[in-house]
């Protein structure tokens, strides 16, 4: 049974740091790409990156090119994201999902979701 389940989400004040960890369990971490994607309160979801099967292969959003980085543990199953210098409007439900692919398709096309978590980005 595929699942994974993001964690790390906070309250966190403007120009601040979070990890989020999004961990995988029901298929092998080290063949398949995972995406991270946000939907902010009364805003459609948004891609927010995607780490494919090596480290080389990562993408970002622009909004978050040069303060968010990916990154994999494939021995703990686990994803990360680490957000840095954090702006008021990357509050967010932060979600990780997989199309058990080698690359990142629209979210339309992602199969398998976590839960979110919340990020609070506010003074």
């Amino acid at each position: 049974q595929v699942q994974l389940v993001e964690s790390g989400g906070n309250l966190v004040q403007p120009g601040g740091s979070l990890r989020l960890s999004c961990t995988t369990s029901g298929f092998t971490l080290d063949f398949m790409a995972i995406g991270w994607f946000r939907q902010a309160p009364g805003k459609e979801r948004e891609g927010v990156s995607c780490i494919g099967k090596t480290d080389d292969d990562i993408s970002y959003a622009d909004s978050v090119k040069g303060r968010f980085t990916a990154s994999r543990d494939n021995a703990e199953n686990t994803v990360y994201l680490r957000m840095n210098s954090l702006k008021p409007e990357d509050t967010a439900v932060y979600y990780c999902a997989t199309a058990l692919l080698d690359w990142c398709p629209d979210a339309l096309y992602m199969d398998y979701w976590g839960e979110g978590t919340l990020v609070t980005v506010s003074s």
